[in-house]
């Protein structure tokens, strides 16, 4: 399989270096706005089959040539969400398959937007479904770590653990402790506050989508492995989009455990106006001050030597067994930054949002996971992709609790 991955950060840098280890793809070409951060990205990789490039992410027609000059199978965006239109679209006219972590971004509802949808994640996506079918084309959407383990896992308790579920709760938690900085984000500060800062989505049988207001029905959650109780908080996210589509299920949430220092300065950020993308004009320059902020913060694929800690993805289902008795299984990975630094010189969050767009690549390559339009990870079977999951270093584990009361 030939690859092409666009963008050279955090996510896109860790997926090169992962994906060079496995002789299923013959060719990784890492392209970037900045042509000297992918080469020195595609360098880490420490493969031949690995090269850098520049390319403006923003060029439709830029991408199409790249991608079809050098024969590529399938595009993985490993950019910002904004950014997704123009490399979504080059991928279908290059007439290659497409991978991204995030789906369009979406608009709230432009009067009530703490209880209605406005435009959803991914509606502009599965408009064109029906297109990629015809092409014979697979867009693999939301396929990271969250979403994209958390909906693998949900579809093998579907399959596996439950004979009805009542919800999939979505939590993510972690003990990660950065030295030296009073506040810096694991991950781009530009999604985080996209993601926190838009409205909530709930999804409920019968009443279907809805939204709450940022940071609503706190939680108290315990993750294993002594991480530790955390507040989790509602957070926008796609697995509430995705899961509805393809498993039987009455409710899907999606709670960070963001943790009451970070919920401030992100509060404080709204307030302020920096969360805003519309640029306004200092000293005669134009400047997003979401941008701004971005810029200032430390760059989070460059702090894995000051973090320490472990990161927990995982998906807590509840419903009836198999037996048909009460079951609440909490389905989870957790990956520790002194190991991904290590193994692969990447720190634990990217490290772990890039290996499962590896693992779904191979299984697509291997013609594992087959299928056409624009799908989610829980579309497929579970089975293979866990199976696979070992080679990397890294799996998942399940924790039975205590069912709740009804």
């Amino acid at each position: 399989m030939r690859i092409l991955v666009i963008g050279a950060g955090g996510v896109g840098s860790a997926f090169a270096t992962i994906a060079a280890s496995r002789p299923v793809f013959t060719d990784i070409v890492l392209a970037d706005i900045d042509g000297i951060r992918a080469g020195v990205a595609a360098a880490q990789a420490g493969s031949d089959r690995v090269r850098g490039t520049r390319l403006d992410a923003s060029n439709r027609s830029e991408i199409v040539q790249l991608a079809q000059s050098m024969r590529a199978d399938i595009i993985v965006n490993a950019c910002d969400p904004r950014m997704n239109p123009p490399i979504f679209d080059a991928a279908f006219e290059a007439g290659c398959h497409y991978l991204d972590m995030a789906m369009h971004m979406s608009e709230p509802h432009p009067t009530n937007p703490h209880e209605q949808t406005g435009v959803v994640l991914g509606d502009a996506q599965f408009a064109v479904s029906d297109q990629w079918v015809e092409r014979g084309l697979l867009s693999l959407c939301a396929m990271g770590v969250e979403p994209g383990l958390s909906d693998v896992l949900a579809r093998y308790a579907s399959d596996h653990l439950f004979s009805k579920i009542t919800e999939v709760g979505v939590r993510d938690g972690s003990d990660l402790v950065i030295d030296g900085f009073e506040f810096a984000p694991t991950f781009s500060i530009w999604t985080t506050i996209e993601e926190c800062l838009n409205p909530p989505l709930i999804w409920e049988r019968g009443r279907g989508l809805f939204t709450t207001a940022p940071f609503s029905e706190p939680e108290m959650f315990v993750f294993p492995e002594d991480i530790g109780t955390l507040c989790c908080v509602n957070v926008e996210h796609e697995e509430v989009v995705l899961m509805p589509r393809w498993l039987e299920l009455d409710r899907v949430t999606f709670k960070y455990g963001l943790g009451e220092d970070f919920i401030e300065v992100l509060r404080t950020l709204h307030r302020l106006g920096l969360d805003s993308t519309k640029p306004v004009k200092v000293r005669g320059v134009e400047v997003s001050p979401r941008d701004l902020v971005a810029a200032v913060l430390p760059n989070p694929a460059e702090l894995g030597d000051r973090m320490r800690g472990r990161t927990c993805a995982g998906t807590l289902v509840k419903g009836l067994g198999l037996d048909g008795a009460p079951r609440e299984s909490y389905l989870y990975q957790i990956v520790d930054n002194e190991w991904t630094m290590r193994t692969s010189g990447h720190q634990a969050v990217v490290w772990q949002t890039a290996v499962h767009p590896v693992v779904a690549c191979e299984l697509i390559a291997e013609g594992e996971w087959v299928g056409a339009g624009v799908m989610g990870p829980e579309g497929f079977s579970a089975d293979p992709f866990l199976d696979l999951l070992p080679v990397h270093g890294v799996s998942w584990n399940l924790e039975e609790r205590r069912p709740s009361p009804s």
